[in-house]
């Protein structure tokens, strides 16, 4: 039903009218009286041998949803009566921005892609926070994803990371630094090692500071266009600061071997490219950096998971979890539960009988 309402409807909308307007209607939907707790038993992943235990958390699932969806942490509980395991909010900056002009959201549909050139549009961090402060026991596992606000200087960045972690550091399960997002000017520049590390240090300080009573697991998000000198050069400083986890990866500013013309690419112009087309390389990355930290912490694939056998591929490749996005932009309501079952049934298939048998078992 949802792919005929996409082709018929939501397709002929912009991309990001689209999303507000699902969105929306998503929220509304999930606040009538019992629809949450229906939601989680038609979609949640209730058998335990799904369950993962990572970053001192216990997860239902190994499916979680990227940040960018609800960037503002509106509609993370109705998301997760979706059957997400996890929701990332965000990104939030320390300021409220409205980002780039629009349009800034399209689809290649022939890529099963999307391009976003978004700008980190968001209410601001202390927005985010006092929505956070506001979750029900038992809920939704929540991270929260920050970035830098466009008009702080590159100098002035840490100190900006630093605010938005003191602020949502006692309402987030985990926290993410983002560096790697192309549509922030200077943005990747942070992920050199020199910049990164005091950026790092700054945030798991302010981290510790906030929330005294509980250790707020710290992660980085980076971006699949790095060359693999860098990646392990940043794996090498996630292990030497006792960094929690790594995602890879955000999007990429690639446009090779798309299938959509490259007239209609050129013309939507700059951007980051989620989905299908960075598969290949967000695999690759996720293997490079497991065998270069070990088990020495999570890593969480992300990047054209657009299936079970997919994210199958990401957890024998040594991801703890998995992330999705731009494939449920396009599958719609029953997408994480057709992966989780999907997971469930190769478990079944292949003898395995917990997702942590699974981690790591291609050994590349």
């Amino acid at each position: 039903m949802y792919r005929l309402l996409f082709r018929l409807l939501l397709r002929r909308m912009s991309a990001e009218t689209a999303h507000h307007l699902g969105f929306g209607l998503l929220r509304c939907l999930m606040a009538l009286p019992g629809a949450r707790a229906l939601g989680k038993w038609l979609f949640g992943p209730r058998d335990p041998r799904l369950g993962v235990r990572a970053l001192g958390l216990d997860f239902p699932g190994p499916l979680g949803l990227a940040a960018g969806f609800d960037k503002d942490a509106r509609g993370f509980e109705a998301l997760g009566a979706l059957g997400f395991a996890f929701v990332e909010i965000g990104t939030v900056t320390g300021e409220a921005q409205g980002g780039n002009p629009k349009p800034r959201l399209f689809r290649l549909e022939a890529d099963r892609a999307l391009v976003n050139r978004m700008g980190f549009n968001n209410e601001g961090s202390r927005a985010a926070a006092e929505r956070l402060a506001k979750r029900r026991p038992g809920g939704v596992i929540v991270g929260a994803n920050i970035g830098k606000t466009k008009v702080v200087a590159e100098s002035e960045a840490a100190a900006d990371y630093v605010a938005s972690a003191e602020r949502l550091a006692a309402h987030a399960d985990y926290m993410v630094v983002n560096v790697s997002s192309p549509n922030t000017p200077g943005l990747r520049d942070l992920q050199s090692t020199e910049k990164l590390r005091p950026l790092l240090e700054g945030v798991r300080a302010a981290l510790d500071r906030a929330s005294p009573g509980r250790r707020v697991p710290l992660l980085v998000k980076i971006a699949p266009d790095l060359a693999d000198e860098d990646i392990d050069a940043i794996g090498d400083l996630a292990r030497e600061l006792g960094l929690d986890g790594i995602i890879a990866t955000n999007t990429t500013i690639r446009r090779d071997g798309l299938a959509t013309e490259a007239a209609e690419v050129a013309e939507i112009g700059a951007g980051g490219l989620s989905g299908r087309p960075v598969k290949a390389r967000a695999l690759a990355v996720l293997r490079r950096l497991r065998a270069r930290v070990g088990d020495s912490m999570v890593l969480v694939a992300a990047g054209g998971v657009e299936s079970a056998d997919d994210a199958w591929e990401r957890i024998a490749a040594g991801a703890t979890l998995v992330q999705a996005y731009t494939a449920f932009i396009y599958e719609g309501p029953a997408f994480a539960r057709r992966i989780h079952e999907g997971i469930l049934s190769r478990m079944r298939a292949e003898g395995i009988g917990s997702i942590a048998e699974l981690v790591g078992k291609d050994a590349r």
